[in-house]
């Protein structure tokens, strides 16, 4: 279920429902802007501070919680209190609006400026409900609907926060609601949370395998620049060239994490300009294309609707010499957990991790006959066909139990569903 295909406008509540402007019911605190160059004397505290970071899409991460040092008097004018409904100013926008409720996780801790924390009157409005209420499609309709859009990203403001209208029970029925979900929800989170799992296991095995296949550390090294007939990366300024039609135009975002095959469902295409530059980086069958800035050591080969195209600035691009090298082998040869490693250290740092076609050519792989590297390459694609298999069913395991918790707190806090009679612990 997606927002797509819910329309709030044709919600029936139920008789005990009625429809309130969030701001009767709950007021909004003001987080902090703190200057952490300034020096801060007199009557001071030092707390706890959370940032955007720590708060994402109906939930909390602790691990990164930094602390600052403010007067007395305006921490305590912004302190959290348990019970609190905190939710980021933007962010993805299939994520804004999300709400989590506060418990009193760190004493006395204060919050950004980016953070709106908003605190229910407790006659009238239990957090936790407020908090599904955000989550539900019901909630996502509204941010979505109402944020201030910029490509993928949306932002909302507190006047949109407070005229959120919400589908309110009775008080004693928003808790019997939020109890409901919250053992619910546990549930299904701790069914994901053993997918995933399952996905980091299968993750090692595909390393060990990789690994495995490699021949032993004595066997004689060669340098991957006497086994290619090209190195070379994509030409500067491409992007200005994107066009609806035309040359295909292969990103990082095209070479996978996982095995070595292109991912083209994103696609993009550039009128290429005729000339030296688009016959250098013109991509055949068989190349080997290497990710050097980002997901350093994301390898994959070229094949189908990747033929005569062009690579970006971004990746590498290795010609095998068909006399010495088999495509696939070089590529699970440069994936292999040794040469990955071989290539972070030679990584360079600042505001970008990235490698030069220096680095990539002097990457050694094992110098092995052209017969033995095709027989490597067809052991490994079997064993990472079998994992393939299993990752994709996991995958639609995860989608499943994503659109299931949705679709329950959706039904929930819209009294689409009498929690009373509910039987909990039902297959998800």
């Amino acid at each position: 279920m997606t927002t797509s295909v819910f329309d709030p406008r044709s919600l029936r509540l139920p008789d005990t429902y009625e429809l309130v402007r969030l701001g009767y019911v709950a007021r909004l605190q003001n987080g902090l802007t703190v200057d952490a160059k300034r020096d801060v004397t007199g009557d001071v505290v030092t707390r706890p501070y959370l940032r955007v970071a720590n708060v994402q899409a109906g939930s909390l991460s602790l691990e990164s919680v930094t602390e600052i040092t403010v007067p007395r008097s305006m921490a305590r004018r912004s302190t959290l209190r348990p019970g609190d409904v905190l939710m980021t100013e933007g962010g993805d926008l299939d994520k804004l609006g999300r709400g989590t409720v506060w418990r009193g996780e760190l004493e006395g801790c204060l919050h950004q400026n980016h953070i709106f924390a908003i605190r229910p009157d407790p006659q009238r409005l239990n957090g936790r409900f407020l908090a599904y209420l955000t989550q539900s499609l019901y909630g996502r309709c509204y941010f979505e609907s109402t944020g201030t859009r910029t490509t993928n990203l949306a932002s909302t403001n507190s006047s949109k926060i407070q005229s959120f209208p919400l589908p309110l029970p009775p008080l004693e029925e928003q808790r019997r609601i939020a109890n409901y979900l919250d053992a619910e929800t546990t549930r299904m989170d701790r069914m994901t949370a053993a997918r995933d799992r399952q996905l980091s296991i299968i993750d090692a095995r595909e390393e060990s395998i990789l690994d495995r296949f490699q021949p032993a550390k004595d066997v004689a090294t060669i340098p991957v620049k006497y086994l290619v007939e090209r190195v070379t990366s994509g030409p500067r300024g491409w992007g200005d060239y994107l066009a609806d039609e035309g040359t295909p135009f292969i990103r990082i975002a095209n070479i996978p994490r996982k095995g070595i095959d292109l991912d083209l469902s994103d696609l993009a295409r550039v009128a290429a300009p005729s000339g030296p530059e688009r016959e250098r980086t013109r991509t055949r069958s068989g190349d080997v294309l290497v990710s050097i800035t980002a997901d350093i050591g994301s390898v994959a080969v070229v094949a189908g609707d990747a033929v005569d195209g062009n690579v970006s600035q971004h990746v590498a691009l290795l010609r095998p010499r068909k006399d010495a090298c088999d495509p696939r082998w070089l590529a699970y040869a440069v994936k292999a957990p040794r040469s990955r490693q071989s290539l972070a250290m030679n990584s360079y740092g600042g505001t970008k991790v990235g490698l030069g076609l220096a680095d990539v050519s002097s990457l050694r792989v094992p110098q092995i006959p052209l017969w033995q590297q095709r027989s490597i390459a067809a052991a490994i694609d079997r064993e990472l066909r079998y994992s393939r298999e299993i990752r994709m069913v996991i995958g639609r395991q995860l989608a499943l139990l994503a659109q299931r918790r949705q679709a329950l707190i959706t039904a929930a806090v819209t009294g689409q569903l009498d929690v009373s009679t509910a039987r909990q612990g039902a297959p998800a």
